[in-house]
This record gives structure tokens, sequence and C-alpha cells, in this order.
């Protein structure tokens, strides 16, 4: 699962890295909530660029936008038969730019989770792989919403002990995997461990 994040040095992120070569006005946040603006990287046309999206994804049939609360993850284990999630992740992958995820650890006989901070051990933002869509209200009913949620995936050891989900990162070779619509499903699935 990934409740919560971070982008805490915004200034520090490696736009090259990431395949952009600008970024939206940004300020340290250490602590992105879902119905939050996330900082993605999505591919249109052959080009990359950073853009703000809505954490929770809203799917373009959604009677209303108040469904994407309910949506800021998506299992990678079944994005792929959802109704909600199954075209994002042919067609609408994004990476999800982060240095910080936090995960909470049940503590036998506490009656509260132990918080956990999760970086690299250089600090330096990663990606998460991420889906959006893009929904637009009915005509004269309000503002179009591109939105994003977050593929979760089997914790890996390192997790294992602190929470049974974690976020899938994408290695910084597979983001033109990643972000590509011609991937096919099987090499999108060996990304997703």
């Amino acid at each position: 699962m990934c409740g919560r994040f971070g982008l805490t040095r915004p200034e520090r992120l490696d736009l090259e890295r990431f395949g952009i070569h600008e970024l939206p006005a940004l300020v340290p946040r250490f602590n992105i909530a879902p119905g939050s603006q996330v900082l993605a990287v999505r591919e249109r046309d052959g080009t990359r660029s950073a853009e703000l999206l809505q954490w929770g994804l809203v799917p373009s049939w959604a009677k209303d936008p108040p469904i994407g609360a309910r949506m800021a993850n998506a299992r990678s284990d079944t994005a792929f038969e959802k109704p909600s999630f199954r075209n994002a992740m042919k067609s609408r992958r994004c990476l999800v730019l982060a240095d910080v995820f936090y995960e909470w650890q049940a503590v036998p006989g506490a009656s509260r989770k132990r918080p956990h901070a999760i970086r690299r051990p250089d600090q330096e933002a990663f990606a998460m792989g991420g889906i959006w869509e893009y929904w637009k209200a009915k005509e004269g009913e309000g503002d179009a919403i591109v939105s994003a949620a977050i593929l979760t995936t089997d914790a890996n050891a390192l997790m294992t002990p602190i929470h049974d989900r974690m976020p899938v990162i994408i290695p910084a070779d597979a983001y033109t995997r990643w972000l590509d619509p011609r991937t096919p499903a099987p090499a999108l699935q060996d990304l997703m461990q």
C-alpha cells in the first residue's frame, strides 16, 4: 500500500534522468496524501513532461470525481483486469516522483502502528509506477481532471517486516518501457515486482 509519500527535495530532481526538461513550480512536501496533487511524468506523442495530477484515479466513465478518493492505489496483480484500471494500464502509464514513502508497521501488543520512512540510501528521488486518466464533466458542470493512481505490489524482503504491500518502484533503465503504450503486458508485469 502507499498511503503517504513525500517529495522533500524537489530542487534536487535530476531532470535528465527522468527525461524531462522543466518542472512546474514545486515546494518541498513531506506528507502527500490521497486527493493531493502529485508530480508525475507522462509521455504523449513521444514527448515527456512533468505535470501535477490529482492523486486518486477518476475513470473517464465515472459520473463524478469523488470516486477517486477510493482509488489512490491499484494492485499491480489485478490492474489489467479491474474495469477502473485496465484501460489506463494498457496505454496511460506515468511515473509518480517521490524521495520518501511511508508505511506503518503493526506492533504486537501495541494499540498504535509504528511509522517508517523509506528512502533510497542516497536519498535521491525515485519513480513509482502509476497510471493516469482524463475525466471531463458534462458540459457546464465543472473542470476536467487529470488523475493518477499508484500501483502497489507484494513487499520485497526489506519491506516484509514492515508491511505486506509497497509501491511499485520503476528502475531508471525501465522508464521508457513503462511509459511506452506499446510495451506488452507481460513486460509490464515483470516491471511490477
